[in-house]
């Protein structure tokens, strides 16, 4: 990046814009993890909108997740567990000339961040927030998350989960998100363009992916959700209809709805 090209600010007269690409800081992510899919998808995202890497900045909590502004060339700030969308809020109203996207995992946002997440919704603020959903704690090694399914056994639940998970998407449409979304991260193409249509939403866009955690997480798996995910748009659901985006929010199980849910402009 230019060393003349500051956050928000106009390159100089004639400055090719640098658009984002994957930085030089090697990613700790487990191979094969479903995380890889998610910043390829934000990559992809923004080179697809044409927005220039000083004007964008990604905001992460804690976790696995929390990593992902480092593998990209955007200004980045790596946050404290949970608070990821206050920062991302503040550099927001700080700054509108800026693309703010925060990111997160199901432990980090629905867990300790969960009072955040909710009124960050309720503001309806300009910014796009990113979940990688792998139904466990990948970082301490694989305890329950609020997203594991009932009856999942892990380090901290050896005779299985005892509480109903988390449903993100009903949580946000319950909470007056403007646009939810799910993406799959074994589908980066179609989960970029869910990112770029919510970059390119007047609101909060929030967009949970099913991000598979290939050490710790042995029940949803890619292959558990390629036999169940099916697109929204290719089964004539109308995202402008909060109905049947309720309908739809609470289908789990042998299908699983992915795509865009609900959006009001």
């Amino acid at each position: 990046m230019a060393d003349s090209l500051v956050a928000g600010a106009r390159p100089i007269v004639g400055t090719p814009l640098p658009l984002i690409t994957k930085s030089d800081t090697k990613p700790t992510w487990c191979p094969g993890c479903g995380d890889y899919g998610v910043v390829a998808a934000i990559e992809m995202a923004v080179k697809r909108l044409g927005l220039p890497s000083h004007e964008i900045v990604i905001v992460s909590g804690i976790g696995c997740s929390s990593n992902l502004p480092h593998f990209l060339s955007s200004y980045g700030f790596h946050s404290i567990h949970g608070r990821a969308l206050p920062v991302a809020e503040g550099i927001r109203w700080a700054n509108h000339a800026l693309t703010v996207i925060g990111t997160g995992g199901d432990g980090d946002g629905f867990g300790i961040g969960a009072g955040h997440f909710v009124h960050a919704m309720r503001r309806n603020v300009k910014l796009t927030y990113v979940t990688m959903d792998n139904q466990i704690y990948g970082l301490t090694t694989g305890q329950a998350s609020p997203t594991s399914m009932m009856g999942q056994k892990t380090k901290s639940t050896p005779r299985g989960v005892i509480e109903n998970p988390i449903d993100p998407i009903a949580l946000a449409l319950a909470s007056g998100a403007t646009y939810v979304a799910r993406g799959f991260s074994g589908d980066v193409k179609h989960l970029a363009d869910l990112v770029a249509n919510g970059i390119k939403h007047k609101g909060f866009a929030f967009v949970d992916v099913m991000s598979p955690c290939v050490t710790y997480n042995k029940i949803n798996t890619f292959d558990f959700f390629r036999q169940r995910v099916y697109k929204l748009e290719s089964s004539g659901h109308d995202p402008t209809n909060i109905v049947t985006a309720w309908e739809r929010a609470l289908e789990w199980g042998e299908k699983i709805p992915i795509g865009l849910f609900y959006r009001a402009d």
